[in-house]
């Protein structure tokens, strides 16, 4: 499912512009509308991929589900993302109901994504926590955490820090996953190949923002490279931070490269981006006649 969100923010306390007079700069960017987290399941075989799961837990475990409690988690992933109040009650009444339950770390998961969906995000943080505890390695759950965390960010909390190294080591677990994941019997292997390539790109991109937030540009750069290379639709927000984590390791030229493709893309950014791209290619050519 994909989630929904109104804005994401981006500060750096301190963006110097080389080989400029401009020496520091403050960015502080309300975006609307930018590229958010995707499952690794489609959000039109959600409901048709948990069914699978339920059969798969059954084989595997070897433990009989109790017809009421398949009932109840099948209910419970048919509501739709527009009953997020209706769909938040039947998650917490099945958890309630059967606490041991062998599907508990399937319904926590649709959980996150309801918390998501309304962006409350106490219960997102406390809900992907329980289900990361009975199923560590679930894919979905660490990239968007990881994700949420750099873009949802405040520098005065005081558990900042903390909150950046566990994104950092939620979207490093992710990428490890990823290369070792078997493909699920309901997904072509050309389905599977491109969901591993997305989730790929956003682990990446977190990456590049958690390091953007701590001023660590070149690693910055580096992630954010790999979450638009061959990427036909990437986030106008990875643009930007791009732009300027390139700027500030002083490589003028490839900015003003990611601020042209940002400027290309309607949104927030998009004047942004243009005004970026010029002093770039101001400062590339100034660097060139030195």
């Amino acid at each position: 499912m994909r989630p929904r969100f109104v804005h994401l923010a981006i500060r750096a306390l301190s963006t110097a512009f080389a080989a400029s007079l401009l020496l520091a700069a403050v960015l502080d960017v309300q975006m609307a509308g930018g590229q958010q987290p995707t499952p690794i399941v489609p959000s039109t075989d959600r409901q048709q991929s948990m069914l699978h799961e339920l059969t798969d837990v059954q084989t595997q475990s070897g433990i009989k589900v109790d017809s009421r409690e398949q009932a109840a988690y099948d209910a419970f992933f048919r509501v739709g993302p527009e009953q997020l109040d209706k769909k938040i009650q039947m998650g917490n009444e099945f958890l309630q109901k059967y606490p041991k339950s062998i599907l508990a770390e399937a319904v926590d998961a649709g959980l996150v994504t309801a918390y998501f969906d309304k962006q409350d995000w106490k219960n997102f943080y406390a809900t992907a926590d329980n289900a990361l505890a009975l199923k560590p390695d679930d894919v979905d759950i660490l990239t968007t955490v990881g994700w949420v965390i750099p873009h949802f960010f405040n520098p005065n909390d005081p558990d900042a820090d903390k909150r950046l190294d566990k994104a950092e080591t939620f979207e490093k677990h992710a990428i490890q996953v990823l290369e070792k994941m078997p493909k699920p019997n309901y997904l072509s292997v050309a389905q599977f190949a491109a969901l591993k390539a997305q989730k790929s790109i956003q682990a990446h991109s977190a990456l590049g923002l958690v390091y953007f937030r701590r001023e660590d540009y070149d690693n910055s750069a580096k992630e954010l490279q790999q979450a638009t290379q061959n990427n036909a639709s990437p986030d106008q927000t990875d643009l930007f931070v791009l732009g300027a984590s390139l700027l500030n390791v002083d490589r003028p030229a490839e900015a003003a490269d990611a601020f042209d493709r940002c400027s290309q893309i309607a949104g927030g950014l998009q004047d942004r981006c243009k005004q970026n791209a010029a002093t770039a290619k101001k400062q590339a050519a100034q660097s060139k006649s030195k």
